[in-house]
Formats: C-alpha cells, structure tokens, sequence
C-alpha cells in the first residue's frame, strides 16, 4: 500500500460528502451483522459497487481528464483498433455457428465503440457484442458513446447484468477488470510458522476503523500455497494482498461458454515480482482526480480502490479449470504484434500536430515508463488452439 496523504487531495462537495456517509452507514451496518467485523473484501465490495453509492455504482465522473483514472482507450483510438485485429483472427477461426464478444465492465463504451467500428472494416462483426455492466449509469453512458461514435452497429451490442447461458463461441474482453475485483489485505505475523492475519474492517464510535486479526484457515492456506508454488519466503510483518475470486469468476465463464479466448488486461506482475521483498505493504491504492494514496476510509464511494494483478494466481486458477494459457505478454509487445506500426503508418498525415498527437498517443500505450510494462495482456482459451498475432513479438508465459 503507498505510503501517502490526502492532504493534498481536493475536497468533495457536500452533496457528495452525504452520498459518502450513507455508504459509511450500510458499511457499518454490514459490520454489526457479522458480529462487528467484516473482510476487507467485503468492505471494498460494498466500497465499490453497492447499489446507488458504491464507486462503481453511482453517477461520478470515473474516466478521462474529469475523472479519477484514464484507461487506453481513452488515450486513442489505436488501442481498440490493434485489439480488434486480434478480435478478427479469432472470430474468423471459430467454425460455423453464432460468434459473440462479451466486454466486462465498459467503462465509457469507447473500447466497444471502436473496436466494433474496426471489426466492420475487418469484415468480422459479430452476431452479438455483449457489455456485462451491473451499473445502470454507466450502461447510460456506454449507450450515448455507442450512439455518438457507431449508431448503425447500435443494433448489435446487448447489455446484460448476468452472463449468457450456453453460448457456444465467444470472445471475452477483459481492460481493466481484474483490478477493481475485491481483495483479501493479509499480514504475515510469524514466517516460519506461516502465522497469517487478515485485515478486517469494523466500526468504533461511528468510524470505520481496521485491524489485523488471526486469519481463518482458509486465507492460511491460500499463503502457503503461494509460497510454496513461487518459492517464496515472507519476512514477518510482510503486507499484501490476493484476489478470492479469479478462480469463481473463470469457472463461471468456463460453465457457460463451450469455446472460448478470454483477454485479460491490467496492470500487475507475476507471482514473484508481486510479492517481492521491496514490496512489503503491497499493492492496495486508492484514487481520486488521478491522485494517488492508501487512506481506505477516505470518502469510501467517492474513490477507487484497486490493486495490482498477479497473473502467475490467475494462471493456477485457469489451468485447475482445464483452461489454456495461450499468451502473457507487455501491452506494448501486444499492441505492436497486433499491428499498431500498420496503423498508425496508414493513419498518419501530412499535418505536423496530427502526427504529433498519435505520436504521444503511441507513446503512452507503449513506453516502458507509461503503459508499456506495467500493464501486461494474458489470453486464456477454452477449446481453442490456434496462435494468436497479439503474443508473436514477445512471450513472458515462462516468467509465469
């Protein structure tokens, strides 16, 4: 978890400061249920996406320069393209029968709109493009976007608050999904007696307060699992984080549809690079109006919570499901394995200041200080074997 302020943090209006402490109420509420403590994840969950006042759930702006975050497709077009591309290939290899593509939380719905625009270029549109987003205001977003930037393929998306059932083919697009999935914060009390805590939230004279208590033995075995598969020794007081429900969330996927590629991307790392020594209060980090810091109870629903991904777990956690990791690579090497050079050469002009946005562009989704790195691309397939041009430059799966 960052070591920072809100000092500096602007303040919400009073409106928003009342959305706040209602969502600190049910939070509360949430803890005298449980007996006076809940999980962090369950904190976070409700943090995030409780219904009308979770971050994720209510009416804040969340993305681009106004917001809290800015996510690729927000910095350019190229980024839904080149995913396109690599859309395209798939949808052409599947064999007959009705193709679909299912987007987990859209965010704006420019990804969708621009990947969908790039597909009717490719000849490769599919019968249904569908967008799961349990957030009626986002839907109400993702819609106006759709319609602005492709009215005519408007007709194609559906939007959903469960997953389809029995679906033979997809694709499912994953940007920026795994992040916001709620966390368990452990504490390692005793390494070599592989004594483990786990970060509960509870409420003291009206405020939400935490503190680390003896883990259940479920948590204490999700630790020495990791330790022992990455070989990993954690010095006491060593602080992180896992993610409880890849595993239920792949399963899920992998039940209701029968041939599948799923692209994961996000930022993280794997196993042992997450939880390296020189990372020993994890990855945990809120933010507001792209500001950093690790103060949880600030406004709980008028900032994002989110931690990094370890893809090694979310590897484990496919192949357990007879899944196949297809590809882990840089968003970089992905982005140019998808043709980003061929894109951009034919998007490109003779005007001095078109050539220098695209040039900026290109260099935020790729330098290694940017995007490039620190965000990586994993694709998982059910049933499908066929290579994939996204992981032909650079393949990290023996990093794994």
């Amino acid at each position: 978890m960052l070591d920072s302020t809100t000092e500096d943090l602007p303040e919400p209006d009073e409106q928003l400061k009342q959305q706040s402490r209602s969502l600190q109420q049910r939070i509360g509420a949430a803890c005298r249920r449980a007996g006076g403590w809940i999980r962090f994840s369950e904190f976070m969950n409700i943090a995030l996406y409780e219904q009308a006042l979770g971050y994720y759930s209510g009416g804040l702006q969340k993305f681009g320069q106004q917001g809290d975050f800015i996510t690729a497709p927000e910095v350019s077009p190229l980024f839904g393209q080149c995913l396109a591309n690599q859309l395209s290939e798939i949808l052409r290899n599947f064999q007959d029968g009705e193709k679909f593509l299912l987007e987990f939380g859209a965010g704006s719905g420019i990804l969708a709109a621009d990947v969908l625009l790039r597909l009717e270029k490719l000849g490769s549109l599919p019968e249904k493009y569908f967008i799961l987003e349990l957030s009626a205001e986002l839907q109400q977003r993702q819609q106006q976007t759709i319609m602005k930037s492709a009215a005519h393929l408007y007709g194609r998306v559906q939007w959903l608050d469960q997953l389809p059932e029995n679906i033979e083919s997809a694709v499912v697009i994953a940007n920026e999904v795994l992040d916001a999935m709620p966390v368990e914060c452990f504490r390692v009390k005793n390494s070599s007696a592989n004594e483990i805590d786990s970060l509960m939230i509870g409420v003291e004279d009206e405020r939400l307060v935490s503190s680390y208590m003896p883990a259940d033995e479920h948590t204490t075995e999700v630790i020495a699992s990791i330790k022992e598969r990455s070989g990993l020794e954690f010095s006491n007081n060593y602080q992180s984080e896992y993610n409880p429900a890849i595993a239920g969330w792949l399963a899920a996927l992998a039940g209701n549809i029968n041939k599948m590629v799923i692209l994961l991307i996000d930022y993280g790392y794997n196993e042992r690079e997450y939880y390296h020594p020189d990372r020993s209060m994890g990855t945990l980090t809120c933010y507001y109006q792209h500001r950093a810091h690790s103060d949880i109870f600030w406004w709980p629903g008028l900032q994002d919570i989110t931690a990094f991904v370890n893809f090694t777990d979310v590897a484990y956690s496919a192949v357990e499901l007879a899944m196949d990791v297809s590809g882990y690579t840089t968003q970089a090497a992905f982005l140019l394995g998808c043709g980003l050079s061929d894109l951009h050469a034919f998007l490109v002009t003779d005007d001095v200041q078109q050539q220098v946005k695209l040039s900026q562009q290109i260099k935020t989704l790729t330098l290694p200080s940017e995007m490039g790195e620190r965000f990586k691309v994993m694709a998982l397939t059910k049933n499908y074997d066929q290579p994939l041009m996204g992981f032909s430059m650079l393949d990290l799966r023996n990093r794994l």
